[in-house]
């Protein structure tokens, strides 16, 4: 619907849904390579999530298929900038007795909050408009930039070696 009101069609839709895949996909491999055994993981993820607002930002101004795509190709570098760091440092912080229900956890949740966030959105543009959408979105994911961005400022705690913990 959204790549019809900006003079696009069905060919448009799946190809900027591509172009975010394939971009995502690659530079997930690239990102997860260069951040290994690297030390500003968090400083990455803050990055991702907060291009991640600015692009979904950026729908306010598509309005051809064109910045559909650039839109949609900016939305899979902040992807693949977030997520693989998100990944290492929520994988470092696993108990490894809880570590497949921590996953679950993770992914579970995801998908529930999704679900709900295509539910809202949905009833949004129904009852709104696209733009109300993108401004839900763009503030809901400034707001996750802005915890994340809390993370530069956490100290590890030092191990305890007396046994004690």
């Amino acid at each position: 619907v959204f790549a019809e009101k900006v003079g696009g069609d069905i060919l448009d839709i799946t190809w900027a849904w591509a172009t975010y895949l394939v971009i995502t996909g690659l530079l997930y491999i690239l990102v997860g390579k260069l951040l290994n055994n690297k030390t500003y993981k968090a400083r990455v993820m803050v990055a991702g999530y907060t291009l991640n607002a600015l692009f979904t930002f950026g729908y306010l101004l598509v309005d051809s298929p064109v910045k559909l795509f650039l839109v949609q190709a900016g939305l899979g570098i902040a992807e693949a900038i977030g997520t693989p760091a998100w990944d290492a440092l929520y994988a470092k912080n696993l108990h490894e007795e809880m570590d497949s229900y921590a996953w679950g956890l993770s992914t579970g949740q995801s998908q529930i909050v999704t679900g709900i966030a295509f539910g809202l959105g949905g009833l949004i543009t129904h009852y709104i408009s696209f733009e109300a959408l993108f401004i839900c979105m763009g503030i809901i994911q400034l707001a996750a930039a802005a915890v994340t961005f809390q993370l530069l400022f956490y100290k590890e705690k030092e191990p305890d070696r007396t046994g004690t913990d």
